[in-house]
C-alpha cells in the first residue's frame, strides 16, 4: 500500500475547522468507490484524527453528485486486501473504518447522498450519527456479481438493523434499495434532510458535540462500542471504570460552565 501525507492526498480531501475535521471522499468519477490509495488515505485520517487533540469530532461526506461511496473499487487492483494467499486476506474495513483497528474513539458525523452501495456500509456500521438526503439510496450489489455478502450485513445487524431488513438488503442486489424514509425507519440514519441542508446540517451536529468535553465524549463514545462486545454486567462494569477514569472531581464538575446550545428537535 502507498504512504499517506497531508500534501499527498488525492482520493480523500482532510480539513480542520474548529476542533471539527472534515473527511469527504473524493473520487466522483468512479462514485467514490475505495481502492487502495482511498483505502490507505482514510488509515492515514483515523490515525490523525485519534492521535491529534485538538479535533474533537469528524464529519465524513462525498463529493460529487450521484454518490456517497459505491463499496470497494472492484474495477481497480483489488490486491491490497485480496491476497495470493487466502489466509492472509483481511477485512478492509479494518483499514477504511475509525474503531475495530485504528481505535479512534472521537465521534463521527456521516452525511449520506445518492448511493451508498456495499463496502459503503463499512464506513456506516463504525459511524455514530448518520445523517442522509432525500435521494439517498443504500443497497448492496454483491448478488449481482455472485459473492458472498458477510461483513457489511454482520456489521448492519451489530448496530441494531432488523434481521429482515439487512436479509433483503443483503439478498435481493441491486434491485433492493433502502429509501431514505426506510433508512430512518428502520434506524439506519437517524435524520432526514434535503439535499442542500444535508452538509450544513451535520456540520452543525459536529459543532454542538465539538463543544463539549472531549476527553467525556470520547470516554461515551468508547463505552458505549465496547459494550457490544460483552455482557450486560461486564459492560456496566467497564463503564463505571470509565466513570471513575473520564469524570473530573465534583467541585471541578460544578465550577465548570455549562455548553447549553439551542435546542434542536427531530
Amino acid at each position: 500500500m502507498i504512504s499517506a501525507t497531508p500534501d499527498t492526498l488525492e482520493a480523500i480531501e482532510f480539513d480542520v475547522e474548529e476542533h471539527v475535521a472534515t473527511i469527504t471522499l473524493d473520487r466522483p468519477d468512479a462514485l467514490n468507490a475505495i481502492d487502495a490509495r482511498m483505502a490507505n488515505e482514510l488509515a492515514w485520517a483515523w490515525q490523525t484524527v485519534r492521535d491529534t487533540d485538538d479535533i474533537h469530532v469528524v464529519v465524513v461526506r462525498a463529493a460529487g453528485d450521484r454518490a456517497f461511496c459505491t463499496g470497494v473499487d472492484v474495477k481497480g487492483d483489488g490486491s491490497w486486501f485480496f491476497r495470493s494467499n487466502i489466509w492472509n486476506t483481511f477485512d478492509p474495513g479494518t483499514v477504511v473504518a475509525p474503531k475495530i483497528v485504528h481505535r479512534c474513539w472521537k465521534p463521527v458525523v456521516t452525511a449520506v447522498h445518492g448511493y451508498a452501495a456495499g463496502g459503503a456500509q463499512y464506513l456506516l456500521n463504525e459511524s455514530d450519527i448518520i445523517i442522509c438526503s432525500e435521494d439517498a439510496a443504500f443497497f448492496d450489489p454483491h448478488a449481482n456479481a455472485s459473492i458472498v455478502s458477510a461483513l457489511e450485513p454482520i456489521g448492519m445487524l451489530h448496530r441494531g438493523i432488523p434481521l429482515g431488513e439487512v436479509l433483503r438488503w443483503a439478498l435481493m442486489g441491486t434491485e433492493e434499495r433502502i429509501s431514505a424514509d426506510t433508512a430512518l425507519r428502520i434506524g439506519l440514519v437517524s435524520e432526514v434532510v434535503s439535499r442542500e441542508e444535508l452538509w450544513p446540517r451535520a456540520h452543525a451536529i459536529a459543532s454542538s458535540i465539538a463543544a463539549r468535553n472531549p476527553k467525556a465524549i470520547q470516554g461515551t463514545i468508547r463505552a458505549i462500542w465496547e459494550s457490544l462486545d460483552m455482557t450486560r454486567s461486564a459492560a456496566l462494569q467497564n463503564g463505571m471504570a470509565y466513570t471513575h477514569i473520564g469524570n473530573p472531581p465534583l467541585a471541578e464538575r460544578r465550577a465548570a460552565p455549562r455548553r447549553n446550545g439551542p435546542a434542536y428537535y427531530r
